[in-house]
């Protein structure tokens, strides 16, 4: 079994829905440039991981840990409650969109394509320094 570790720093960032705009009479699409950056900052540090490995062929189990901050209106007792795992995390972004920034990240670093994910355990925690925590293990 081939397992890589690695970690992402920074808040994470959702998947953002691709937009559209009207060009010279012809529709375009884009991905928006936060979620690209994110997706290339993900890559980079993919890439670290995989020094010396080629893309996992064949079944992928992915783990995600995304570590968000805690707001900044939140009262000192009510941040203490989320950083001692208190209170969950149980609002945006979502963690489904969080983790597709990771797999499409991921594309051709860690592994040929992401429908070679097979299984994905994910969690949200607040955290004094917000990251996202990422294990891949190939059969």
């Amino acid at each position: 079994m081939k397992k890589i570790y690695f970690v992402v720093p920074g808040t994470p960032v959702a998947k953002a829905r691709a937009r559209s705009v009207i060009r010279a009479g012809r529709i375009a699409h884009y991905t928006p440039a936060k979620t690209a950056s994110y997706e290339a900052l993900v890559a980079t540090h993919a890439k670290i991981a995989m020094t010396g490995l080629e893309p996992f062929k064949g079944p992928i189990s992915l783990s995600c840990t995304f570590w968000l901050p805690v707001p900044m209106s939140y009262t000192k007792s009510r941040r203490k409650a989320c950083l001692n795992g208190l209170e969950r995390h149980c609002k945006r972004p979502d963690i489904d969109n969080l983790i597709k920034s990771i797999k499409d990240g991921c594309n051709g670093v860690a592994w040929v394509d992401d429908c070679q994910v097979v299984e994905v355990t994910a969690s949200k925690h607040y955290a004094e320094h917000a990251r996202a925590e990422i294990e891949i293990c190939a059969d």
